[in-house]
């Protein structure tokens, strides 16, 4: 049975924004899905109506808007569509290092993947603790959790941001039926790396540093659900923040700079 709320995914066009949406599908939700491709998002949207009777609405958006968030709430809220569930899961990579890159290039970056979920949650938590219940999932990364890397200089930094966000989210919603969850997967299989163009070096890394997307959105809605503020998928995962929390700085920071020379391109985690 359907279980009549409602959850919107961003960035669910593909790899885990995807994969989070097929595991609220079969657990029962509908659905709000955005991102840039529509025709990707409608084909999606129509497989899960097909397959799990839910209803699954589009809603093609460039988060890179300043205005997006707002305009994607407003319309939601025109037509009485509460959302229950929020999966702050849009984003990408800037290969290279910071001043290769304009900045507008940049500034892009930022509103997608700190100012946008930040709205969003902003804008969506009231209507959420009206009611009594909310979950709110922002994707970080094993990234936020070790020190940043040269190349892709804004991508540690904006996941350490949603880690911190998601734990004072947590602890303000105490007692209010809204739960906040950083989920930090490492290297997961999707397209993250083609479009950043590192798949050919990430490939060199050992099979047991994967994961599916599948298991990272079921792992991580398991984890907002039981209310544990940040999650970081797998074991190795786990062992790596371990260890680099455990570390000096400076012998942490000099080992990230030597394992980044084999990855100069970029290759990253989430």
């Amino acid at each position: 049975m359907p279980s009549n709320r409602r959850a919107l995914v961003t960035g669910a066009s593909a790899g885990i924004g995807e994969a989070f949406a097929r595991e609220l599908a079969r657990r029962g939700h509908d659905l709000v899905l955005t991102a840039r491709r529509a025709d990707r998002l409608e084909a999606l949207a129509q497989e899960l109506r097909d397959r799990h009777a839910i209803e699954a609405i589009v809603a093609p958006l460039d988060l890179a808007r300043p205005d997006g968030p707002e305009a994607l709430v407003a319309a939601l809220e025109a037509q009485g569509l509460a959302i229950d569930v929020l999966v702050n899961n849009a984003g990408y990579g800037v290969p290279g290092y910071f001043n290769e890159q304009p900045w507008s290039t940049h500034a892009a970056f930022i509103q997608v993947l700190m100012t946008a979920p930040t709205e969003l949650a902003y804008r969506l938590l009231p209507g959420m603790k009206a009611r009594g219940y909310g979950r709110i999932v922002n994707v970080a990364s094993l990234a936020g959790h070790v020190p940043g890397s040269a190349g892709h200089t804004l991508y540690a930094a904006s996941k350490a941001y949603l880690i911190k966000f998601s734990q004072s989210l947590a602890l303000e919603g105490k007692g209010t039926g809204v739960h906040t969850t950083a989920v930090c997967p490492g290297f997961t299989y999707s397209e993250f790396h083609d479009v950043t163009g590192s798949r050919n070096l990430v490939s060199k890394m050992p099979a047991f540093m994967w994961m599916d997307a599948l298991t990272v959105a079921r792992q991580g809605l398991d984890a907002v659900d039981a209310g544990t503020a940040v999650y970081v998928n797998g074991g190795v995962n786990r062992a790596i923040k371990t260890l680099f929390k455990l570390l000096p700085d400076g012998l942490a920071l000099k080992m990230i700079e030597r394992q980044g020379r084999r990855f100069r391109t970029g290759a990253h985690t989430g």
